[in-house]
């Protein structure tokens, strides 16, 4: 089978990204807006692009109409009427239905941890709270944003994201910085309404090993 984007919906398209690129990291984003209402939502397509220096991503979508979430206005930087900042919280089996939860669309300005019940905590260096709940938090600032289809329904933008600041909790990283996966228990999101756990695993050496 041989498929040209061009000639597929854009719907078709998002089908085979999220069925092809499996599992994938989920991004819990905790952001402020400038009159500091706070919102939490989680996105899929997100990873971390760089350890110097150390910089993460995550893509929101613009909304059906073609607007841009809450989560996008937020981070963008001052000059763009954002407040350039942002928390990527860890998420994991522990409160994993109110990661889903959160994908309620909700009012603008109304916030998703109040529909969720888990707990704003004060960030360490940015203004955006993080998931007091969350064993592993990345606090953030913009870097920049890049629009792909800017004001059309679906269109991507990428977050680039460099993180000043890491909160963890007691017992999940050892000495050597190694973060325990057990502990952790991250999720992991496939097609459809499909979601995965990270308690299998095996080990392989890379190259010839």
């Amino acid at each position: 089978m041989d498929l040209d984007p061009a000639r597929l919906s854009m719907s078709e398209r998002y089908k085979l990204l999220i069925g092809g690129i499996v599992p994938r990291p989920i991004a819990f984003v905790s952001s402020v807006s400038p009159d500091g209402k706070t919102n939490l939502a989680p996105f899929s397509f997100f990873n971390g692009v760089s350890s110097n220096p150390m910089t993460l991503m995550f893509c929101p979508a613009n909304n059906a109409d073609g607007s841009e979430k809450d989560t996008l206005r937020n981070v963008r930087t001052p000059e763009e009427g954002g407040t350039g900042q942002f928390v990527v919280n860890a998420a994991v089996e522990s409160y994993e239905r109110k990661v889903a939860l959160a994908a309620e669309p909700l009012a603008h300005g109304d916030s998703e941890f109040a529909l969720t019940g888990l707990t704003e905590a004060p960030s360490a260096k940015v203004r955006a709270p993080r998931v007091a709940e969350s064993p592993l938090c990345y606090e953030c600032e913009t870097e920049r944003v890049i629009s792909l289809a800017p004001g059309e329904p679906g269109g991507g933008n990428l977050v680039l994201g460099r993180v000043v600041h890491v909160c963890a909790a007691d017992g999940l990283v050892n000495e050597r910085m190694h973060v325990d996966a057990d502990t952790l228990g991250a999720i992991g999101r496939l097609g459809g309404t499909a979601y995965c756990r990270t308690s299998e695993r095996f080990d392989m050496r890379m190259g010839r090993g």
